[in-house]
């Protein structure tokens, strides 16, 4: 699928630059509530969902986003004993893996939203389907960083053992 690695590419990369703007912006909303509780004594109500709903993408994004870049955490002790070829599969299956676990997080996070529409936030006032979708759009980026990973040529070793071509 000559495609998908550079569509994969391209949407880590906005994926990335939202998690940072949703950081940046979470950072600020906290900075903003505390500097008004402590020092004006008027605690604005809506920071800290504001806080809340940025602070959520920030981990589901970079949960998808850490299926990309490699980021998780395992143990590579079986693995790393079997010879190239096996160690391959193994990547390539824990991808597949890792890439139905992001499918049930779409569908899960889909049945999630479907049974919560309608409701909104209680200080801002807006629809709670825009907090409760990020699973489902966790759970497509997760699949498709699986996918795309599962189909890498060499699979996805690390890259001092990708083969050069």
């Amino acid at each position: 699928m000559p495609l998908l690695s550079p569509l994969a590419r391209g949407i880590a990369w906005v994926t990335r630059a939202s998690i940072a703007l949703a950081a940046a912006l979470m950072l600020a909303a906290i900075t903003y509530q505390v500097v008004m509780r402590y020092v004006f004594g008027d605690t604005p109500s809506w920071s800290e969902e504001l806080a809340v709903l940025l602070f959520s993408w920030s981990v589901l994004g970079g949960l998808a986003l850490g299926v990309h870049e490699g980021w998780h955490v395992r143990l590579t002790l079986l693995p790393d004993l079997l010879p190239r070829g096996l160690r391959i599969l193994a990547e390539r299956a824990t991808d597949a893996v890792t890439a139905a676990l992001g499918l049930f997080l779409a569908w899960s996070g889909w049945r999630f939203l479907d049974i919560t529409s309608g409701s909104v936030s209680a200080a801002i006032g807006y629809p709670i389907e825009i907090l409760n979708v990020l699973a489902p759009i966790a759970g497509l980026l997760m699949a498709l960083f699986g996918l795309e990973r599962m189909l890498r040529p060499g699979g996805a070793l690390p890259p001092a053992e990708q083969p050069l071509a």
